[in-house]
C-alpha cells in the first residue's frame, strides 16, 4: 500500500470492554482505518501512544488511573501535531471547555451515528475539527457578536481548520503581526478570550462553518 492510500491509524481509549471492542470491530471493517491500539486507563493510553503515535486518538473523558483530559494535555504538550477526538456520554459546559482547552480536536457524544464518527475521524486526519453545533451550544450560549469584519472572518475560518498565526499569514499574504491584530479584535468582538472559545462560538452562530 502506497503511502497515499495508508489507512489512518486509530487508538481507541475506552475503560468499559465491550464499548471498545465494539469501537474497534467498527473502524476494522473499514479499509481506510486501522486500529494500531487500545487502552482501558489512561496510564496505558500514554504510554501506548508513545511507543506508536497514532494518526488519531479516539478517547472518553473519564478514564481510570488518568483522565482523558489529563491523557490529552500532556500528549499534546510532547505531540503538538496529535489528533484527539472525544467520545463522552458527558456534555456539560464544563466537560466540553476542558477537552477543548486541553487541546482535543473533536468532541462527540455516545449516542452518535457510526457515520458521523468515522466522517469525524476522517477530518481530524485531514487537519480539521469537529465540533456539532449541539456541543457548541453548550459551551456558549450567550447574546449576539458584533458583526466581524471580511478579513477577520476569514482569520476565523482559517483558525477552523488548525492553522497557526504564521501559516495564516503566508495563506492570506500578511504580517503574522497583523493576522495576531486580527485574532485579537475578533475575540473582543466575540467576548471571549482565548481561540478554542472563538471558534466554538463562531460555529454555534454559523459564523463558520466545519465541512
Amino acid at each position: 500500500m502506497t503511502a497515499e492510500k495508508r489507512p489512518i491509524r486509530v487508538m481507541v481509549c475506552e475503560d468499559h470492554q465491550i464499548v471498545r471492542e465494539g469501537l474497534v470491530a467498527l473502524l476494522a471493517a473499514h479499509d481506510d482505518f486501522q486500529v494500531i491500539a487500545e487502552a482501558g486507563d489512561g496510564e496505558t493510553a500514554i504510554a501506548r501512544f508513545r511507543e506508536q503515535p497514532p494518526d488519531v486518538t479516539l478517547i472518553d473523558l473519564r478514564m481510570p488511573k488518568v483522565d482523558g483530559v489529563e491523557v490529552i494535555r500532556r500528549l499534546r504538550r510532547d505531540f503538538p501535531d496529535s489528533r484527539f477526538l472525544v467520545l463522552t456520554t458527558y456534555d456539560t459546559e464544563d466537560d466540553v471547555s476542558r477537552a477543548l482547552q486541553a487541546g482535543a480536536n473533536g468532541y462527540l457524544l455516545k449516542g452518535t451515528n457510526r457515520t458521523t464518527l468515522r466522517d469525524a475521524i476522517r477530518l481530524l486526519h485531514a487537519g480539521r475539527r469537529f465540533i456539532p453545533p449541539e456541543i457548541a451550544d453548550r459551551v456558549l450560549p450567550g447574546p449576539a457578536a458584533e458583526e466581524l469584519t471580511e478579513r477577520e472572518v476569514e482569520v476565523l475560518r482559517r483558525i477552523a481548520e488548525g492553522m497557526s498565526n504564521r501559516e495564516i499569514g503566508e495563506q492570506l499574504g500578511i504580517t503574522e503581526s497583523t493576522v495576531k491584530t486580527h485574532v485579537n479584535r475578533l475575540l473582543g468582538k466575540l467576548g471571549v478570550t482565548d481561540r478554542t472559545k472563538a471558534l466554538v462560538l463562531a460555529l454555534k452562530r454559523g459564523l463558520v462553518h466545519i465541512d
